[in-house]
């Protein structure tokens, strides 16, 4: 019989005798297992595109007429010379996304979001994120600014902070082109604002911009197979920016309040009631131009891999589990 938390909890009062038995390390394995439960996995390593959909803010817009937005769910990123994913194993398939594509000129976004998928309760979305973007830098060439985004509570339409925010939307800029290149969304039109005290950076005008100190850890480098394909990639990224390097980013849902981190840095964290729903990623530019760079569809773009939402413990259940690995412990020292 394959016991639970749950079951076990309905099946005895937490006594000497019985914290005994939890203290053995096969039940806290299988406590643990049970509270960090994966509610759905995607590694694009083989071709799902079939269990995706995609939306467009554009009239008409559909994926593969290579205008608009566009969203490549089987992309082999080392063909821009994009080296795998830390927790892609060696593998390099992800999901592209791309907006405002050369010769649309329309302020717009799109986003991608799994079929079938309704989460609720408490959650996780946990991925690993890549920015592109075309150089040189730390400017940035034509057009090399561009937001790529992730959210959580979407319903079966674009989710992007143009027209529909639904749940809520975070999102950063490549290249630090921006006044506001860290921004979350509760509702369309603008990001929740600098002085809100939403972000971790601070509450005063200037919190969300790459400039802050609070974001110097990150600057990426753009890697020398890329430089090889593409001369003009020239010149280091922005101190503060996304660019160049993977990034595990997170948010995370407990009860009302979703917090937003970046390879363990918090970023902002809101509160928004309702969020049931699917989980989304996308992508948009900030302004209508296009980018005239010859090179922008090969290197424009968002790319996500190793996507996972993981349902969050109760904090009974992670009480329970301390306790339990706390005797454990406390056993081991005595023999």
């Amino acid at each position: 019989m394959q016991i639970t938390l749950h079951s076990f909890l309905e099946m005895n009062t937490v006594t000497p005798k019985n914290l005994k038995l939890l203290s053995s390390g096969l039940l806290v394995s299988a406590l643990a297992c049970t509270a960090s439960a994966a509610l759905y996995t995607e590694n694009f390593d083989v071709d799902n595109s079939a269990n995706w959909q995609f939306f467009s803010s554009i009239a008409g817009d559909v994926n593969g007429n290579n205008s608009g937005g566009e969203a490549d769910f089987f992309f082999d990123y080392s063909t821009v010379g994009i080296p795998s994913a830390p927790n892609s194993g060696g593998t390099t398939r992800g999901m592209k996304l791309e907006a405002n594509v050369p010769g649309t000129g329309i302020f717009s976004g799109m986003s991608a979001s799994p079929l079938g998928q309704n989460f609720t309760g408490d959650y996780t979305l946990r991925f690993d994120m890549w920015m592109n973007t075309v150089g040189p830098f730390p400017g940035g060439g034509s057009g090399s600014t561009q937001l790529s985004m992730a959210g959580i509570g979407g319903g079966p339409a674009v989710n992007w902070f143009g027209n529909s925010v639904p749940g809520v939307t975070v999102g950063a800029t490549g290249d630090g082109g921006s006044g506001n290149d860290y921004r979350i969304y509760t509702a369309a039109g603008s990001p929740v604002a600098d002085t809100s005290g939403a972000y971790a950076a601070g509450n005063v005008a200037g919190v969300t911009n790459n400039t802050h100190p609070y974001y110097s850890g990150f600057q990426g480098t753009v890697p020398a197979a890329q430089l090889a394909l593409f001369p003009g990639q020239t010149g280091t990224p922005a101190v503060g920016t996304q660019s160049f390097a993977w990034r595990r980013w997170e948010v995370s849902k407990v009860g009302d309040v979703v917090s937003w981190s970046i390879d363990g840095l918090a970023i902002a964290s809101v509160t928004k009631a309702n969020l049931n729903g699917n989980i989304y990623f996308s992508q948009s530019d900030i302004n209508a131009g296009s980018s005239a760079d010859a090179n922008a569809r090969a290197l424009l773009f968002g790319l996500i891999d190793n996507v996972s939402v993981e349902a969050v413990p109760e904090p009974a259940t992670m009480t329970v589990l301390a306790g339990a690995a706390a005797l454990a412990a406390l056993k081991r020292r005595k023999k």
